[in-house]
């Protein structure tokens, strides 16, 4: 139960952020949302998650499993990506949009719907290197739709929450935890950045229309997203020694829809983020009809 409610106040503060969008219009600024969301809420929030729990070796296959899977169909969309799409932007859009699934907001309270608490210390890292797919060749691709190779890599180098990242993990190495002061305070930050995210993506979603509806986008990603990636994955995981707990939540958070941190990447690049928009909420659409087989398929994994 408090897994579906955890992902009904998802959908508040979605709807918040819509209706205040509509509401007072221009007078909300979400780019400055997002510039704060990207460089110093979300850093706050991977940090305090990678130092909530000791890590687990015995976990940390599934992350480097997620994130296996993650480069081969970005490997796939980039060499289809040139034969279906002309525009730079929408290329960058494929290459990665179906790759950045919604493992934290909607992930981790599904994966207690349907298995437990016992789920959650797998959901967590597999949450935790979906931020790094998305903070690394998310970054990158998506600000190949505006700039060069070099200045993408530099944007991507420039972002904060790796680092962020980077020095959670050799703290989290070395044994450190943090007193409940200095835990309060990244707590803050890190519900702060939910919050924001989840307003940001209803402001977007309040500036959508008709036009931002690209069908070839739409269908390519849904496709990649919703048939190649589950395929692959399921045979992937159907003859990998690994337990079938494991094997199940993998798979689970492979086929959630696109995250709303694709708009924060969006935004920031430049990459027809109203676009990006619509993907995320047209495969968030799809996904709750395809949800009763995907767990079917869970079932027989």
């Amino acid at each position: 139960m408090d897994s579906f409610k955890a992902v009904f106040f998802v959908y508040c503060f979605i709807l918040i952020g819509f209706v205040t969008k509509k509401i007072f219009k221009e007078r909300v600024d979400e780019k400055s949302l997002v510039i704060l969301s990207v460089y110093i809420f979300q850093p706050f929030l991977t940090f305090w998650g990678l130092l909530k729990k000791q890590i687990d070796f015995d976990l940390a296959l599934s992350p480097f499993i997620f994130f296996a899977l993650g480069l081969f169909i970005i490997g796939i969309n980039y060499f289809l990506a040139k034969l279906l799409f002309n525009d730079q932007k929408d290329r960058s859009i494929f290459i990665v949009s179906s790759v950045i699934g919604n493992t934290g907001n909607l992930g981790v309270p599904l994966g207690i719907a349907l298995f437990g608490e016992v789920s959650l210390p797998y959901t967590t890292i597999i949450n935790l290197a979906n931020v790094f797919m998305v903070y690394s060749f998310g970054a990158y691709f998506y600000s190949r739709g505006s700039f060069d190779v070099k200045s993408s890599i530099i944007n991507t180098i420039k972002l904060p929450i790796l680092w962020f990242a980077l020095l959670a993990i050799v703290l989290n190495l070395q044994g450190f935890h943090p007193n409940k002061h200095l835990d309060l305070f990244l707590q803050m930050g890190a519900f702060s950045a939910i919050v924001i995210q989840l307003l940001i993506f209803g402001f977007y979603l309040a500036k959508i229309h008709p036009q931002f509806l690209d069908k070839k986008l739409i269908i390519a990603v849904s496709i990649m997203k919703f048939v190649t990636l589950p395929l692959i994955a399921y045979i992937f995981l159907k003859f990998l020694p690994l337990q079938e707990l494991n094997k199940k939540i993998l798979f689970m958070e492979i086929m959630m829809p696109l995250a709303v941190a694709n708009v924060n990447l969006a935004a920031l690049y430049r990459c027809k983020e109203l676009v990006v928009t619509a993907l995320i909420f047209i495969t968030t659409l799809l996904f709750i009809p395809l949800l009763p087989i995907y767990i079917t398929i869970i079932e027989r994994i």
